[in-house]
């Protein structure tokens, strides 16, 4: 009992989930734990076609338990890997002799307008009146090595519990008389289907791969669980396939939602119909040694962590800013989503998940800024390379709903829980712009810390011999390219970025002969 309550003394273990399964989702968020969805982007079929092959089978003779158990780890390995990269690039940015961490602290007092002045944020919701600054520091410096040794993120996690962060890999098919089924997708494969399941008894298969990037450790396991299907009507299929629901889950139904009435039995395991068995994810977890309770970073299962975070503010009630800095002094004990979504001020589309660690912070400058651990972008640079001149810079043109909708400004975004602004500014460009962080080297940072809230802009070069082709991979982006230095003056550029950007320019200059 006293190490389950030290384990909840310390900050929560991130699991990554590779999936964008809202079941799956609301299932871990139910159990406490809010995941960080990361896409694997795995090509299924080719991976089934190719593990038919080494197998020496055919894909149609390939078993349903075979399947998921494949497609599972695809999924895990393809996550895993990003994460792994991403720790490489962090280990070598540390072990880099010159790199440096710069940081600019605005003090803000009085009244006024000052929202020139305080533009350099990410993810403003456009308020016009802001305190005034009363007094800028010079940016101070710091090694690299240093920051990382305060801030290891991810790597401090895993040498506090001996294992993490955790990515979760998951596949889910149904078989039916030797059948085995995906996900219809439309409406003709639907009715068929349901038509065929109407009165039978089938199984539904879950995959589960559970890998620790840092060490490559991994376990996968298999659930079942016998479904049986009432004797619905022609009419009630009909009006099930034109509610949508059974078009994008395996086997053409589900558990938990309209589609329950029309099953009258489940034997087995009842979370894993619904796409993850957390019984088996519980044990899959232990053989990490590691506890189920490491996992809830939900307020409500994590509530004396929340309490440390209550008596911190009330003891400095009364001064927003020894508030801010009481808040920014203790980011691992910070709300943990308390399990509400706090996505608002700018039109979301509603498809869009929200991760741990989005919402917005009411910072002492007068703005609202995204990102309740903060937010970080990647500023990646291409030399020339017969001279070694920096020539080029990736910069993301935003989507219209998005903050200052229409500017130009670097791939980033919100830090998750348990980040660093070095691995959010890489996870964040690698699923905005496919930029793989094996790919570059980091070369330096600017963070701008407002107490409660900050920004860290990172700045990295393309390794020699590789060469990043981004693109624009989500929402977020209408654009992302390659754009000319002696381009850059012409764009309308993201208020933040077009104040900094002259010092961003100068720090490129300066170490790209380093590079070469």
């Amino acid at each position: 009992m006293d190490d389950l309550f030290r384990i909840l003394d310390r900050p929560p273990l991130s699991l990554i989930l590779a999936s964008q399964s809202p079941s799956r989702r609301r299932l871990l968020l139910n159990a406490g734990i809010r995941p960080t969805i990361s896409l694997s982007h795995v090509d299924e079929g080719e991976a089934l076609a190719r593990a038919a092959a080494s197998a020496g089978i055919g894909l149609a003779d390939m078993p349903a338990a075979m399947r998921v158990e494949i497609l599972s780890q695809a999924k895990a390995r393809a996550v895993a890997r990003t994460y792994s990269d991403i720790a490489q690039a962090l280990r070598e940015a540390e072990d880099g002799a010159d790199g440096l961490m710069e940081f600019y602290r605005p003090q803000f007092g009085g009244s006024g307008s000052a929202s020139s002045a305080v533009s350099k944020t990410s993810g403003i919701s456009g308020t016009s009146e802001a305190p005034a600054i009363s007094a800028v520091s010079q940016p101070k410096a710091q090694s690299l090595h240093d920051f990382l040794q305060a801030d290891p993120g991810y790597a401090g996690l895993h040498r506090l519990y001996g294992a993490g962060p955790l990515v979760l890999g998951a596949d889910s098919l149904f078989a039916l008389n030797g059948h085995v089924f995906g996900k219809p997708h439309s409406p003709e494969v639907a009715r068929d289907r349901l038509r065929l399941m109407r009165g039978q008894t089938g199984v539904l298969w879950t995959g589960h791969c559970l890998i620790d990037p840092f060490s490559g450790r991994e376990e996968r396991a298999v659930s079942q669980a016998r479904v049986h299907f009432a004797d619905y009507t022609d009419a009630d299929i009909e009006v099930y396939i034109a509610s949508g629901e059974p078009l994008e889950v395996a086997g053409c139904f589900t558990l938990e939602g309209l589609g329950s009435a029309f099953i009258d039995s489940v034997s087995g395991d009842p979370s894993g119909v619904m796409g993850l068995s957390l019984p088996l994810l519980r044990k899959m977890l232990g053989r990490f040694d590691l506890p189920w309770p490491a996992l809830w970073n939900m307020a409500k299962s994590r509530g004396r962590l929340e309490l440390a975070t209550d008596s911190l503010s009330d003891s400095n009630s009364d001064s927003a800013s020894s508030s801010a800095a009481a808040t920014s002094q203790a980011p691992a004990f910070r709300d943990y989503l308390s399990g509400k979504d706090r996505r608002a001020a700018v039109n979301v589309p509603d498809g869009n998940i929200n991760q741990p660690g989005d919402g917005w912070i009411d910072c002492p400058c007068g703005h609202r800024h995204w990102g309740l651990n903060g937010a970080a972008g990647l500023l990646l640079v291409r030399r020339d390379p017969a001279t070694g001149s920096p020539t080029h810079v990736v910069l993301q043109h935003r989507a219209a709903w998005s903050a200052e909708g229409g500017t130009w400004g670097v791939p980033g975004g919100a830090l998750s829980d348990g980040e660093n602004p070095l691995e959010g500014a890489l996870r964040e460009s690698g699923e905005e712009a496919g930029i793989s962080a094996g790919d570059l080297a980091i070369r330096a940072a600017y963070r701008e810390d407002h107490g409660p809230w900050a920004y860290t802009t990172v700045i990295a070069f393309e390794k020699p011999g590789r060469q990043v082709h981004p693109y624009a991979s989500d929402d977020e982006s209408t654009e992302v390219a390659w754009i000319p230095l002696e381009r850059i003056p012409d764009l309308r550029l993201l208020s933040a970025f077009a104040q900094d950007w002259p010092h961003f320019l100068a720090t490129i200059n300066r170490l790209a002969p380093a590079e070469s």
